[in-house]
């Protein structure tokens, strides 16, 4: 009878989860542009000699084509030189095998827009390629973006080391050095990204940002050919839902998959949550961690399946962070089917991350009417009760790891517990096992943990958890 009713228990949960899911066979691009009329961005001035700054005549083709009903911008192979480029609705841009894009080393090719950048709505340099307010619009192709971004890279850490670290300004140098991303989809619908390879990238590689339906399909990221640059992460999806990412490999020096939702005072603001998103067969090689959800969690993220993914090398397998600024709630996310090789912390979950970088305070020095809008704007005050972040009913399963520092790391706060997070067909062999602090309702289940300093896992502060030991 106890077999029964365990086999009952079992399969009733297995249906809730199912059940849960039904939104998973929704999301991705919708359509796609349909004309097949071709315009090649040579016949419009296009030059491949490596120099010769190509964003007007590239431009020209792609507002030639948007402006005859849409059709595919080309090029003859060759590599091409760009500044900031707009594609425009029912635009399909093809880069064919053979055909490089080269980022511009100039700040001034890539022009300020409105836009959110971690987290905060602020002025920023366009991307390299943008889709902005645009609907029914494609990148795709075996083509490689090479934006170059060591020029990037080489501002940030000058700024941060010489300059901002010295005053207590480490909080808003990431917003005051301004780097390029090289892919921008933004107030966007029904987009689809597919097979190109992007390279070394000046910040972000793919963001999409307050955008819906969109599918990011094959997509190879090597951030790391001229050296690791500073938050070049792979795919960040931003406030944005019904979101699908399969078949990429990312090598990045950064979050290699993240969602996120906006940032302490101006997240709350905003309030658009990151909600609906598949990641799937997917590969992370260096970089951050395969999932990261955060820190960026005001909006709240939701409703997530990672599924059939592996991880090499990466920071962290799992991820979830935020601050006690951020507030946000962090739910109903779904992480099965995971290999893990060689990874620092295979789940690591914390609220109180990086606080170097998480709080704002302005020095003594400073006067708070003299600064900068976004300065003012990471400055605002949270209410404490709204900057509790909350993580709640996480599924982890069928995962399997090895050569694993440390299996968990997961600490929640005395006013916000990490609430029911389910673990099953967990299989990992580490150098130790972790820690679990301020937790509630968490169950280890059929699951092989092993570590080679012989220690449990360390639970405080924490009610109902069956660790399977």
């Amino acid at each position: 009878m106890k077999i029964l009713f365990t086999i009952l228990i079992t399969c009733a949960t297995q249906l809730l989860h199912a059940q849960n899911l039904a939104w998973a066979d929704k999301v991705g691009a919708v359509s796609f542009p349909s004309s097949k009329k071709v315009f090649t961005a040579n016949d419009y001035g296009v030059v491949s000699d490596t120099v010769t700054i190509n964003t007007k005549a590239i431009q020209k083709a792609i507002d030639d084509c948007a402006a005859k009903g849409g059709g595919i911008v080309v090029f003859k192979p060759g590599a091409y030189v760009t500044g900031s480029i707009f594609i425009k609705s029912n635009v399909h841009l093809r880069l064919d095998k053979g055909v490089t894009l080269l980022g511009s080393q100039d700040f001034a090719d890539y022009p300020d827009l409105d836009t959110r950048i971690a987290g905060i709505e602020m002025r920023w340099p366009a991307a390299m390629i943008n889709i902005l307010n645009a609907k029914n619009a494609a990148l795709t192709g075996s083509g490689v973006i090479n934006a170059r971004g060591k020029f990037c890279w080489d501002k940030y850490w000058r700024m941060r080391k010489e300059e901002y670290e010295p005053q207590g300004l480490r909080w808003i140098v990431d917003y005051d050095a301004k780097r390029v991303r090289t892919i921008l989809v933004q107030n966007s619908a029904d987009v689809t990204l597919k097979e190109v390879t992007v390279k070394n990238a000046g910040f972000w590689t793919v963001q999409l940002l307050y955008s819906t339906r969109i599918t990011a399909d094959g997509l190879i990221i090597r951030n790391n050919e001229d050296g690791k640059g500073p938050s070049t992460d792979g795919i960040d999806v931003d406030s944005s839902s019904w979101v699908l990412i399969q078949n990429c490999d990312i090598d990045c020096n950064d979050d290699d998959f993240c969602l996120k939702a906006g940032r302490d005072w101006d997240g709350l603001r905003v309030n658009r949550p990151t909600e609906y998103v598949v990641i799937r067969k997917c590969i992370a090689r260096k970089g951050g961690g395969l999932l990261t959800l955060g820190s960026e969690t005001s909006g709240c993220i939701r409703h997530v399946l990672a599924t059939d993914l592996i991880a090499k090398g990466t920071g962290n397998g799992f991820h979830i962070k935020s601050a006690t600024t951020r507030g946000g709630i962090v739910e109903d996310i779904y992480f099965r089917n995971i290999t893990l090789d060689s990874v620092g912390n295979a789940f690591h979950f914390t609220m109180n991350w990086n606080p170097t970088y998480s709080y704002s305070t302005l020095p003594e020095k400073f006067h708070p009417d003299s600064i900068p809008a976004h300065w003012k704007t990471m400055l605002q005050k949270v209410d404490p009760a709204k900057g509790i972040p909350h993580f709640r009913n996480i599924y982890v399963s069928n995962i399997k790891a090895v050569g694993v520092k440390r299996i968990i790391s997961a600490a929640g706060l005395n006013a916000s517990l990490l609430e029911n997070f389910q673990f099953d067909k967990i299989e990992i062999e580490a150098n130790t096992m972790g820690t679990i602090d301020f937790a509630q309702g968490w169950k280890i289940t059929n699951s092989k943990l092993k570590a080679t300093d012989n220690k449990p896992i360390s639970v405080t502060n924490s009610l109902s958890i069956q660790t399977g030991e």
